[in-house]
């Protein structure tokens, strides 16, 4: 629940241009949600296996769909960082940092999620 919030948090930051002076304080995002974030991230990286190659994007259905939101989120940040440099300062950065470590956390709860069965790794030229 805590990061639907934030995910709307961040919508309502990137609709609200940073200007100087604003009549309403606007709601940002802050550096204490990607703080939290990061924490998570550490949280359950701690109980997995190091990676030694790409992961495949399968495995159990919650990590199928942890992967899906992964990659909506990735989508969103690409385009964030897109609005950043077309926009410059009325853009704040922290959207797209925050974007940055949610996808992270999802793909690592992805992991997570497949924790019983191991990561399908990628094997360069397997089927030639």
């Amino acid at each position: 629940m805590r990061i639907q919030n934030d995910l709307f948090d961040v919508g309502a930051d990137l609709c609200t241009p940073v200007v100087d002076a604003p009549a309403f304080e606007p709601l940002r995002v802050l550096e204490s949600q990607i703080v939290y974030l990061e924490e998570q991230i550490d949280k359950y990286n701690s109980e997995l296996e190091s990676l030694r190659s790409f992961v495949l994007p399968s495995g159990t259905p919650a990590a199928a769909h942890l992967h899906v939101a992964r990659t909506v989120i990735r989508r969103a940040e690409r385009r964030t960082w897109a609005a950043i440099h077309a926009f410059g300062g009325g853009v704040n950065p922290l959207t797209a940092k925050y974007l940055n470590r949610c996808s992270d956390l999802l793909f690592v709860l992805a992991r997570y999620a497949n924790k019983e069965i191991g990561d399908q790794l990628w094997v360069p030229g397997a089927n030639r």
